[in-house]
């Protein structure tokens, strides 16, 4: 069965990095759920080998090798999108790339590179599905960002510093939207460490391969919350328990979480030694489409462990309501007049 919108036509999603990890299961819920899907990522045959997996889930799909560091290619492809599968209901900014290295010993040439996969590509994808969405008056846009763009670690300052730039251009567009009324919606989904294959791709520095740190969550959890995020928008979610506690350090006591992250510096890199790899950040790594990374025996099995900031406001305005009216009930019996006992 196909899900139609309210016009009368088929949903359509746009998931960029489709083709592994996160992407994939993203797509593939979608497509379970019977939206029309299309995939962006730069390898083509992977992005054929995921396009015939969604197909298998009864999905009308359309795979598109693109970078989206290519603001012209990613134009392209949005184009093409709406011309063959209809208007695009929901577009998922997936799409990343990182080192692991002290920062000291990144090149200029690779932080831009991470700098344009995984902040100005979600930009691209944001702008292109705006300038369709906007006229339209519908949509959601969903940007896959990270705890690490509330809290950042070491050995991934590119990284670090890409998401917390996405999260900066993200305000700042949604309070353009809510300024002319737009009913576009904009979320933001906060990620854990994922069982992804993503940390056997990484460009490394360290003498030793990428290790995801515990606690380690299954991308299909992911991908229920951005599924969520983009059927039923809030403004933020956060996935796994990780995340709600490196925003809640962050925002109590910074100089704490300032500790914690470099303590974490061992639990990001595999104990044994091994030789620097070039990885992913310049060109795909040659893979088949999969989803999950190789820390399956870590791996929460948990589906529903995620929070919206619907959920965060209610605690918020609950708590506040309950000081407040213990507030008044003190004053109250504050104001009331002393009574004095009679002498026996």
């Amino acid at each position: 069965m196909v899900a139609s919108n309210r016009t009368g036509g088929p949903r359509v999603a746009v998931v960029t990095g489709g083709s592994a990890g996160i992407g994939l299961a993203t797509a593939r819920h979608f497509a379970r759920h019977g939206w029309s899907v299309a995939i962006l990522a730069r390898d083509a045959r992977r992005l054929d080998e995921a396009a015939a997996m969604l197909a298998r889930e009864g999905a009308a799909v359309l795979a598109i090798p693109a970078d989206v560091a290519d603001a012209e290619a990613i134009e392209a492809a949005t184009d093409r999108i709406e011309r063959e599968l209809g208007p695009i209901r929901a577009w998922i900014n997936n799409a990343m790339t990182t080192i692991v290295s002290p920062a000291d010993r990144i090149t200029p040439e690779e932080f831009r590179r991470v700098t344009e996969t995984t902040y100005l590509g979600a930009v691209h994808g944001t702008l292109a599905a705006l300038r369709r969405m906007k006229p339209r008056d519908r949509g959601v846009i969903v940007q896959v960002s990270s705890g690490l763009a509330i809290r950042a670690a070491p050995l991934q300052a590119p990284y670090c510093g890409a998401k917390f730039a996405l999260s900066g251009f993200t305000d700042s567009l949604r309070a353009e939207l809510i300024h002319e009324k737009s009913a576009v919606a904009l979320s933001v989904v906060y990620l854990p460490a994922v069982n992804t294959p993503q940390f056997g791709w990484t460009r490394t520095r360290t003498g030793h391969g990428q290790r995801a740190p515990d606690p380690v969550f299954d991308p299909r959890l992911c991908a229920e919350a951005i599924y969520h995020a983009a059927t039923r928008p809030s403004r933020e979610i956060w996935v796994g328990r990780t995340s709600v506690l490196m925003a809640a350090a962050q925002a109590l006591w910074p100089s704490y979480a300032d500790r914690k992250a470099a303590e974490g510096w061992d639990a990001m890199v595999e104990k044994e030694p091994l030789p620097d790899r070039r990885g992913n950040l310049d060109a795909p790594v040659a893979s088949g489409a999969i989803i999950d990374g190789a820390a399956r025996e870590r791996t929460k099995a948990t589906r529903s462990e995620f929070w919206t900031s619907r959920e965060r406001d209610a605690l918020v305005f609950g708590l506040a309501g309950a000081a407040l009216l213990g507030s008044a009930l003190a004053v109250r019996a504050l104001s009331k007049p002393l009574r004095l006992l009679p002498r026996p």
